[in-house]
């Protein structure tokens, strides 16, 4: 990963959701390392200023490179509220991160918007905030969206007549619906993306794949790679840590992305 220290990201800014911990937070202090302005987000606007004082702290980091956005992805209005402040603060952004994400809980959990808390919290918040930036999202050379998915993304089904998981519910299947959810949504031709999995670290959904992983940092870097404009990408492009592998078949099905479309359109209110 040497080529993570040769290229400068000066001049760029880069939202990360996610940002106060584990793979979201090394991303955050990496690029910010690198250069770029970063846009820190937490689910609280507390929350999100404690990572940037611990960044500067502990890391080094330059604050003036760091903004502070908080948002509860449980609740879409502060997905609407966190977007009108980046578009306010930041009508050019380079780079957003949707890396925010929850594992399901064992017992079936609705938010106040009445989506499954993991397919709301892990797709569906980012499928808005990433509608809602759409005007800010540059379409100079680099600019791009970069999912967080995972390699469960390969067991996951969407439940097109049930996706809240009201009549059946499994945490594990919750969970692997969100991130081919997300998946899928990285080959939508209205945005360049791409998606990735960091690989097993250790951090809060390690629970869901393993007893042990590698440490966030590592994962982040494979996260930053995508972030630099030298890296080349396809849209709809998935990587599994630094290769381009093929995702599962349906993820880049056009009518899988089209009807997966009109279900998040309808969830989070917003027109195609």
């Amino acid at each position: 990963m040497n080529d993570l220290t040769l290229s400068s990201l000066t001049g760029r800014t880069v939202l990360v959701t996610g940002a106060t911990s584990g793979i979201g937070y090394e991303t955050a202090r990496l690029l910010a390392e690198r250069g770029a302005t970063v846009l820190l987000h937490g689910r609280t606007d507390g929350e999100a200023r404690a990572a940037a004082d611990r960044m500067i702290a502990t890391a080094g980091v330059n604050g003036e490179r760091l903004c502070t956005y908080g948002a509860d992805f449980a609740l879409l209005d502060e997905v609407h509220a966190l977007a009108a402040r980046v578009n306010a603060n930041h009508p050019r952004l380079d780079v957003l991160v949707n890396n925010a994400g929850t594992a399901a809980p064992e017992r079936h959990t609705l938010t106040a918007d009445g989506n499954e808390i993991a397919f709301q919290v892990n797709f569906l918040a980012h499928y808005l905030l990433t509608h809602l930036l759409e005007a800010a999202l540059t379409s100079d050379p680099g600019g791009r969206v970069v999912n967080v998915s995972s390699s469960m993304h390969r067991t996951g089904a969407i439940q097109w007549n049930d996706p809240q998981r009201a009549r059946r519910y499994s945490r594990v299947a919750a969970y692997a619906q969100s991130q081919l959810a997300l998946t899928v949504f990285a080959a939508d031709p209205r945005v360049t993306a791409v998606s990735v999995h960091p690989g097993v670290c250790d951090t809060a959904m390690l629970p869901l794949y393993a007893h042990e992983g590698c440490a966030p940092a590592e994962g982040a870097a494979h996260l930053v790679r995508l972030c630099d404009p030298a890296t080349e990408i396809v849209n709809g492009a998935y990587y599994d840590r630094d290769q381009r592998v093929e995702p599962a078949p349906r993820a880049t099905d056009e009518r899988t992305v089209k009807r997966l479309n009109k279900l998040a359109d309808a969830a989070v209110g917003v027109g195609s």
